[in-house]
């Protein structure tokens, strides 16, 4: 689905038996597929007029009657090369594109100004995501971190990015991983319901101990105990940075590999050899959403990569 490189322009009357309510807020829960931080973009830019005044400001409340007028420019276009990058494509339709991100591959460019990332890789393959989701990050919904693996989902037109982006707001994407984690368990399940924000230190590091700490629930299940450690089937039900890293390091079970939060970097095996662990050990073995454009719930899996494979084979007892 091409994208329109017009304005688009939405015209809104306020329903009679509308509560008063914020302009975002009433903005988001209408029919412009726009998230909430689009539209806030939108109020600032004085693209959103309220009776023909463009100054308006997000939280004012509007009432039964108003006139809203919202103008769309047509999406800026990324600046970012397009660079092949032999991208692991699980699923493809006009609206998105589902993939397996390999471990070492960057989302999208950051403060390292990485030249090949998956956004990069994004650009090549499709060639009509310009703007969407923002010049840096076109079509981009969620990230995985550098050395995680696994599905990731990309938007290839605004409305499904504006949907997708809503249910994972909402929590009604599911995702699941498998990790291996130092030591054993002790029990067959778990859940970690610990705020994460900021360090408090440590600006490159997630904590549970945040004075601006955010909700986060990460529900563990053993799949095997290993030599000195243990396999995982994760699921998380917020996206917080780090969450599933930081929740079992806090929980004494840190990722093997994750030297940010502790994990070991190598590990002995049952038969005395030591092993290197050359990447924290954490794959998002699944994801499951609903298709805004098709109306259907979709799920996919990306199998556990070989270097996972290769360490719990080495520790099987």
């Amino acid at each position: 689905m091409t994208n329109s490189q017009s304005a688009l322009l939405y015209q809104i009357e306020v329903p009679e038996d509308q509560k008063p309510e914020r302009l975002d807020l009433f903005l988001v829960h209408s029919d412009l597929n726009l998230t909430r931080s689009q539209i806030r973009r939108l109020i600032k830019s004085g693209n959103v007029e309220v009776e023909g005044r463009p100054d308006a400001a997000a939280s004012l409340k509007v009432r039964p009657g108003n006139r809203i007028r919202v103008t769309v420019p047509p999406p800026k276009p990324s600046t970012l090369q397009p660079v092949d990058v032999n991208l692991d494509v699980l699923y493809e339709d006009p609206y998105l594109i589902v993939l397996n991100k390999p471990a070492g591959l960057v989302v999208h460019p950051g403060a390292g100004n990485e030249s090949v990332t998956l956004v990069h890789g994004l650009l090549h393959h499709c060639k009509d995501l310009s703007g969407i989701g923002g010049e840096e990050r076109p079509g981009i919904v969620h990230r995985l971190d550098r050395d995680t693996s696994g599905v990731m989902v990309a938007a290839k037109d605004n409305s499904t990015h504006a949907a997708l982006s809503a249910q994972f707001k909402d929590g009604k994407i599911k995702k699941v991983y498998k990790t291996l984690v130092e030591g054993r368990m002790g029990t067959s399940k778990g859940f970690i319901d610990l705020p994460i924000g900021r360090h408090p230190f440590n600006r490159k590091k997630m904590s549970t101990i945040s004075r601006s700490g955010r909700a986060a629930q990460t529900r563990w299940e053993l799949e095997q105990e290993l030599a000195g450690a243990s396999l995982l089937s994760v699921r998380i039900f917020t996206g917080r940075t780090h969450q599933i890293r930081v929740h079992l390091a806090s929980a004494g079970h840190p990722v093997l590999g994750d030297n940010l939060y502790g994990g070991k970097k190598k590990i002995k095996t049952p038969s005395g050899n030591e092993l290197e662990i050359g990447r924290q050990m954490l794959h998002a073995f699944s994801l499951s959403f609903f298709h805004p454009a098709l109306e259907e719930q979709m799920a996919f899996e990306a199998p556990v990569p070989d270097d996972m494979n290769v360490l719990i084979e080495a520790l099987s007892s």
